[in-house]
This record gives structure tokens, C-alpha cells and sequence, in this order.
């Protein structure tokens, strides 16, 4: 066989095949070269999913009459002159391949202005051969037209998928293109109808409200953190804002759309257990750093780039995310399907619209507090209850109204007995009506055994004013906040009032009823009691007898025996028992003590799948997600002094909104919302 040296048209073919692959890749490489030519408003338009026609639009420098055909020639690029360049790289584009490809491949058409000339230039080139090359008159700026995609090449066009799938594929980009380049006006255009147009106003929350509607824009918090390497910017997801998938997960390196999977596991265990599996955070990561510490020549497209440091940036990332998200209050706020039905309105506009089909006492109590009277009103309705208060009682469990039943335990383990053990017996007072309003706790390691109160003299009073009362949310605040539910400042205020199902207890503050799933909270005081004993070198193990011992395939031994001291950090007793097997002589004490080796063996091979930044870190989280199986289950009745140290415990957490698996551990229904059911309020 012999050797010979490709020609030119087939280098160009092979070269576009490369760089080309689909419509979209048009419409990237030409708006790419748009904006790096400083353009403020860019218009992309297609027809028939980009195969009969692309027109990109700009409003940037133009490329001079002299330099027009030089573009078209392959690695002809004004973004770098020399090798030394790729280290400083800035822009998007910088190879020069662009251009050249797509006039190997289409009928592509270029007209050309720059500022300081009095007419433009239009060049055509036909499957790689100039054909029109003359002046023309034009607006500052350039604009290509590409026509019949593939033409010269029917083997790449039969592959070519619909024209609606096509069309999916450019309007996903330059809605990415959008999202990095804020500061850019970016219109599209498909077949003659207007998909959506960008102002170029910077701001970024703008975009997403626009490509995805009040209801992302509206669930998303800023984040915003710097160091001195990395600045990160950008908004993140709350919790009850995710996905199946991760299509709403943009993230940006100095103003290009990239993917990274150092990124994607730094945000996503950033957000740790605050979602549940197989559900993924929506974000919109810009990340700003040294272009010496980006690698952007590693992939044909420019999609993928390394990091010189993948280590630092994931954890700076994962800090970043997981200081933002616990900033903010994340209770979900229960909706009832009738309001779907109708618009949202704000608490201002409930409070201020006229009541109508009210209750006549109703309109008479709103008409009294207008005129300041409400004060009066309160004690004319509280003269002749339709309940007497002596009868209202809190129920726990099985035991008779206004009663705990004397020395009950709760069966189902040890965490549960100690917790048992810690509730004294008697009566909650029937005057008060609700267990015990105690002062905050701070984080105890675990349910003490000594008795502890249940009553007390007195309850804080609850606001009682409109504002208070009628304020269809509570705000939102951060924890340090003065009306966030879970800020420890605030435990004696919340009032337990009882349970339902044995499953949830009822707690009121501030104007709201919060339902607490006793089973998700427990799950959540457990996990953060190991993972705080890990860091404080406190972790205690519990024997097993007899020891476990674990069979591994290759891939999985080795990665027992690279993070051994990992794992016993985390409370393992282990050890090598034979080539590929390890004898487990000990678990840490929160997991249950009758241990199945299919518990172990199924979480080292999920650890196994995933072996990226931060592994030590998520030994400890599976570990803690186990610690399920030792806590109060649902359906299982407890006492009222074990509700209230389980709150105590709950208000002491750093995460107390979800459990290890990401469900919520509470609920807020305002009473607000109770007034519309009851059409006190319409």
C-alpha cells in the first residue's frame, strides 16, 4: 500500500467533519465569531432545522475588504499568532477552522462592513470554491448566510435527524449562548417566527425568566463567592426546584458554555442530601479565573476544558454552593390545588381587596380592625368559645387526652428506647393545651436519659395582629433571620400542639401551622450526629458479632484499601482478610446494631461508581444516609416528651429542612391559606 499526501478539498471535508456536525455546530462556530468580534445584538435565523438556511447577524468590527478571503483559508485566525497564546486564551474561538469548514461543506454567502470603510464586502463560496467576490453596499457589521448544509457531502446529510429535532438542537444553543453572554442581545429566529430575544441588559435573572418562566426565576437563589484563584457568580436552584435530568445545568468558564464533570460533582454534593435520588439541582454556575488555569484546546468543539487544579476548584465550588443554600430558609410552603386555578397574588393584595361572600361577622372583624378596634373584638369572640379551652388537649400516641402513657417506650431500637427514656411521665397541662414552649437546646449527642419537663407556666404569646395573623408567607430569611422558623432563638417560641397518623408533629409560630415528619427529622439529627463526632474525632464503633465478612470484586477491594483509614475515621473496624475480602469487626454506633453484610457490600459499590473530588466526604454521607434504619419510623406512636426533644434536637441542626435523603422534614401552611378554605377570606 502506498503513501501519498491528501488534497486539499479532502483535508477541508475531513477537517469539517470534524468541526461540523450538525446544524447547530453552524450556528455555534458563527455566533462565537460574533460575539468575540464585540458584538452588543447578534440574530440567528433558520429555516427547516438549519439545512436549507443559517443567517447570523451581527452588529460587531467587520472584517476588512483585504482580509476576506484570508478568513476562509483553514487555521486563519485573528484570536492568537502564537503558540503561547493557547495559554492566554480569552476568546471563544481561536482556531481558524470555522469558516473554512463550512465553506466545504454548504453554499456559504459573507457581507462585511467595518466602521472606517464606505462600503462592505460580499464573498460566496460554493463546496469550498470562491464563485462571487464584489462590493456591495451594508451596515456595519457582518452577516453569513449558509445554504443547503451538506449538499457536496449526501453521506453526512442522510444522517442529519427531523427538521424539528434539528431546530431543538439550535434553539438549546443559543439559549446557552444567551445565558453566558448576558451582556450580548441574542434574537432567534425559526422559519420567519420569533423564538426569543435577549435584551442585552447584563442581567442574567432577566434571561432565565424569560427561557423558563416565573416559576424557575422565582425558586432560584444568587450565589456569589470568590477566592483567589476562582469568582463564581450565578444563581442556584432551592431544593424543590429540580429535575429528572440535568438540561438545567449551565455552567460558564470565563464566558464559555462548557461541560465538566468536576463542576457538575462539585454542585451536586454542594447540595448533598438537600435532594432526593435521581434528582438533579438547576443552576447557572459563571465562573470566572486565569486563562493559565484553563485548558480550552482539548476537545474539536471547545465543550470540554481542563482544569490545571480540579481539586481546588471543586472545593471552592462545593463551599460555595453548599454556604449559599444554607443561608436561606428552605421550609416548603403548602399550595392547595384550587390555587392553581388563578393567579398568585401577594399578601398585600389580600389583605387590601374587598372581602366578598365573607362571613357577615367576618366583614364586621375586618371593618373593626380598619378602625383600630381589633383589640375589642378579640375579647367579645373569646367571651362564649364554640370550644372551651379546658377541653383542647394535645394527643401523643395512644394515651387519653391530656396524657402521656406513664413510662411508654418506643420499640424499634435503641436510638428510640434512649429517646423513650428520656420523657418523663404525667399529664400535659389541660390549660395550656400544648406541650411544653422550652427555651433553645443546644446540639446534644444524643437523647438524654434523665427526665426533663414537659410543662411550664406559661406560653409566649402569639402574635395576634392582621400582620401577623393574614400574611400569606411568612418571610423568607436567612436562619439567623428574625422570622425563620428553625432559628434557635426562636424554640421557645414554637408551640408543639400534637401529632397525627403517629407519623407528624404539628407545631405553630408566627402565624403558620408546620407539620414535622418525625421519621425524616430523626433520619436528619442522626446523620449530622456522625458527621460532627467524625470531625470532633468522637465517632464511636459498636461491635458485631459475629463480624461481617465482606467479599469484594477487584475494582471495589482496591478502593477499601486506598481510603482504609477513611472508613475507620468514619467508625469501620476493617481489615484485609484475603485477597480481595475484608473482615468488618465494628460499625459506627448510630447504625443499627444487627447489620446485614448486603447493607455493606451495597455501599461500597455505590462508592466504587464514584471515586471523583471529595470520595472521604462521601463515605461519611453514605454512612449517615444508613443511619435510617435506626430511626423513629413512621406509624409509630411517641410521646410528647420525646416530640419535644426531637425538636429541641431539630432546631440545633445545621440542614434541619431535609433529611439524608432529601425529603423535607417540614411543611409550612399558613393561616392565611386555612382562611381561604374556610372562605373567611376569598
Amino acid at each position: 500500500m502506498s503513501i501519498h499526501v491528501l488534497d486539499s478539498e479532502t483535508i477541508n471535508r475531513i477537517a469539517a467533519g470534524e468541526v461540523i456536525e450538525r446544524p447547530a455546530s453552524v450556528v455555534k462556530e458563527l455566533t462565537e465569531n460574533s460575539i468575540d468580534a464585540g458584538s452588543s445584538s447578534v440574530t440567528i435565523e433558520i429555516r427547516d432545522g438549519g439545512q436549507s438556511l443559517i443567517r447570523v447577524t451581527d452588529n460587531g468590527q467587520g472584517i476588512p475588504e483585504e482580509e476576506v478571503r484570508r478568513a476562509f483559508l483553514r487555521h486563519a485566525t485573528s484570536k492568537i499568532a502564537d503558540a503561547g497564546d493557547l495559554l492566554t486564551i480569552r476568546s471563544l474561538g481561536f482556531r481558524g477552522e470555522a469558516l473554512s469548514s463550512i465553506a466545504a461543506v454548504a453554499r456559504t454567502e459573507l457581507i462585511t462592513k467595518t466602521r472606517a470603510a464606505l462600503t462592505g464586502t460580499r464573498c460566496v463560496i460554493e463546496g469550498g470554491e470562491e464563485t462571487v467576490f464584489e462590493q456591495v453596499g451594508a451596515p456595519e457589521g457582518t452577516t453569513i448566510i449558509v445554504r443547503d448544509l451538506f449538499y457536496c457531502t449526501p453521506v453526512r446529510k442522510k444522517f442529519l435527524k427531523s427538521a424539528a429535532t434539528e431546530t431543538a438542537h439550535i434553539a438549546e444553543l443559543a439559549e446557552q449562548l444567551a445565558l453566558s453572554h448576558p451582556e450580548t442581545s441574542i434574537r432567534l429566529i425559526i422559519n420567519g417566527q420569533r423564538r426569543f430575544g435577549t435584551s442585552g441588559n447584563g442581567s442574567l435573572k432577566d434571561i432565565l425568566y424569560q427561557l423558563y418562566g416565573r416559576e424557575v426565576s422565582s425558586a432560584l437563589l444568587p450565589v456569589s463567592a470568590s477566592n483567589e484563584f476562582f469568582r463564581l457568580s450565578g444563581f442556584l436552584g432551592k431544593p424543590e426546584l429540580n429535575r429528572g435530568n440535568r438540561s438545567l445545568q449551565h455552567f460558564c468558564i470565563n464566558g464559555r458554555y462548557i461541560r465538566s464533570d468536576v463542576i457538575r460533582k462539585a454542585l451536586e454534593d454542594g447540595y448533598g442530601t438537600l435532594l432526593m435520588q435521581h434528582s438533579f439541582p438547576v443552576a447557572v454556575l459563571m465562573i470566572e479565573t486565569d486563562p493559565v488555569r484553563v485548558d480550552v484546546n482539548v476537545h474539536p468543539t471547545k465543550r470540554e476544558v481542563r482544569f490545571t487544579d480540579p481539586q481546588g476548584l471543586y472545593e471552592f465550588l462545593k463551599e460555595a454552593v453548599h454556604g449559599c443554600l444554607h443561608q436561606a430558609e428552605l421550609i416548603r410552603d403548602v399550595r392547595l390545588a384550587e390555587d392553581a386555578r388563578r393567579p398568585a397574588e401577594s399578601a398585600l393584595k389580600v389583605r387590601e381587596r374587598p372581602v366578598r361572600g365573607a362571613e357577615p361577622f367576618e366583614v364586621q372583624r375586618r371593618s373593626l380592625e380598619k378602625a383600630g378596634a381589633s383589640a375589642s373584638l378579640e375579647k367579645a369572640a373569646a367571651s362564649a368559645p364554640l370550644f372551651p379551652r379546658e377541653t383542647v388537649r394535645t394527643v401523643y400516641g395512644s394515651a387519653a387526652p391530656g396524657k402521656t402513657e406513664p413510662g411508654k417506650t418506643v420499640p424499634g431500637g435503641p436510638v428510640s428506647a434512649a429517646m423513650a427514656g428520656g420523657a418523663p411521665a404525667g399529664e400535659i397541662p389541660a390549660a395550656a393545651g400544648v406541650a411544653q414552649a422550652r427555651p433553645a437546646s443546644t446540639a446534644m449527642k444524643d437523647f438524654p436519659a434523665q427526665p426533663a419537663s414537659t410543662a411550664s407556666e406559661g406560653i409566649p404569646a402569639q402574635p395576634t395582629s392582621a400582620a401577623a395573623g393574614e400574611d400569606a408567607i411568612p418571610a423568607i430569611q436567612e436562619r439567623s433571620g428574625q422570622l425563620s422558623f428553625l432559628n434557635p432563638d426562636h424554640r421557645g417560641e414554637v408551640r408543639l400542639i400534637g401529632a397525627v397518623f403517629d407519623t407528624y408533629q404539628l407545631a405553630e409560630w408566627n402565624g403558620a401551622l408546620y407539620i414535622i415528619d418525625q421519621h425524616a427529622a430523626h433520619e436528619r439529627v442522626n446523620y449530622e450526629r456522625l458527621i460532627k463526632a467524625v470531625k470532633s474525632g468522637e465517632v464511636f464503633s459498636q461491635q458485631l458479632l459475629p463480624p461481617i465478612v465482606l467479599n469484594l470484586t477487584d475494582r471495589e477491594a482496591e478502593l477499601v484499601r486506598r481510603h482504609l483509614d477513611s472508613f475507620r475515621s468514619a467508625g469501620y473496624e476493617i481489615e484485609p482478610f484475603g485477597p480481595r475480602s475484608y473482615v468488618v469487626r465494628g460499625v459506627p454506633q448510630i447504625l443499627p446494631s444487627v447489620m446485614k453484610d448486603s447493607m455493606l457490600r451495597e455501599m461500597v459499590g455505590e462508592l466504587s461508581e464514584d471515586t471523583g473530588p471529595g470520595f472521604p466526604q462521601r463515605i461519611l454521607e453514605k454512612t449517615a444516609s444508613l443511619s435510617c434504619k435506626a430511626s423513629i419510623k413512621g406509624n409509630q406512636a411517641i410521646t410528647a416528651g420525646e416530640a419535644e426533644k426531637l425538636l429541641d434536637e431539630l432546631f440545633s441542626l445545621e440542614d434541619p429542612y431535609h433529611c439524608p435523603h432529601g425529603r423535607p422534614t417540614v411543611i409550612r401552611l399558613t393561616k392565611s391559606e386555612l382562611d381561604r378554605r374556610f372562605r373567611r377570606i376569598v
